[in-house]
């Protein structure tokens, strides 16, 4: 989520979302789960900004799951989203919630890789200020992820990955916590990055953004890229496939 929204001239908004492109070029990313990226909100440009970072990378697979529409007048219309340079087989946006305003939610989605198979990842968003509600909804992801195993297609490579805006540091008693409490019954998961914070960008105080890995993804790495492009810091995490 560039800053902030309402501020800048759509001008400023297209050459911070240039230099964001750039940075994942820079990055060769395969895979980018995106957090608040608005569709055509009147307060950030009245724009797709996923379709325009879609151009600028070349990652011309896309999928937006807009978990918060509120039309009429203001038009703010955003979510998570998945940018990759391989098809995107397969998609599902679940909100977490009714609201028209501020609702959060994950999307899922299914990777097609030329030769090998299906690797599927989930872009979550949990809430920022209330602990309760990170509960409530990490819960609703924990039904979802039990409803996939129970469902789970041989093509897929991996169980899972889990990636996103989990607002809450890992070593506290939260959403975090609690999901990596599910894998450890479900699958050999770890947690990346291991050190580093991501937020504020600017002065980053806190670690927010984490991915999730199945023991299939092998040789791990991951590191917290310095970026004032949002007001999060990106998190870069490469491994290899079976």
């Amino acid at each position: 989520m560039p800053w902030p929204q309402g501020l800048r001239t759509k001008a400023k908004i297209r050459a911070n979302l240039l230099k964001i492109a750039r940075l994942i070029q820079r990055l060769d990313a395969d895979l980018v789960a995106l957090q608040e990226i608005d569709e055509n909100s009147r307060w950030n440009g009245s724009f797709d900004h996923l379709a325009y970072l879609s151009e600028y990378t070349g990652l011309t697979h896309c999928i937006h799951g807009v978990n918060n529409r509120r039309g009429g007048r203001y038009q703010l219309n955003y979510g998570n989203a998945f940018l990759s340079r391989y098809p995107i087989a397969h998609s599902e946006t679940v909100p977490f919630g009714i609201g028209k305003l501020g609702e959060k939610g994950f999307v899922f989605a299914e990777i097609e890789l030329p030769g090998q198979g299906r690797l599927p990842v989930i872009n979550v968003h949990l809430h920022h200020r209330s602990r309760r509600q990170r509960l409530k909804q990490i819960t609703r992801l924990q039904h979802y992820l039990t409803e996939l195993h129970a469902h789970r297609s041989a093509r897929w490579l991996t169980p899972p990955l889990v990636a996103g805006d989990f607002n809450n540091p890992a070593h506290r008693p939260d959403a975090t916590a609690a999901l990596l409490g599910y894998f450890d019954g479900t699958n050999n998961y770890t947690l990346w990055p291991k050190t580093g914070r991501t937020f504020p960008a600017l002065w980053p105080a806190r670690m927010l953004d984490y991915i999730f890995l199945p023991s299939e993804c092998r040789e791990p790495k991951a590191e917290v890229i310095r970026s004032l492009l949002s007001d999060h810091r990106p998190v870069l995490v490469e491994f290899r496939l079976p």
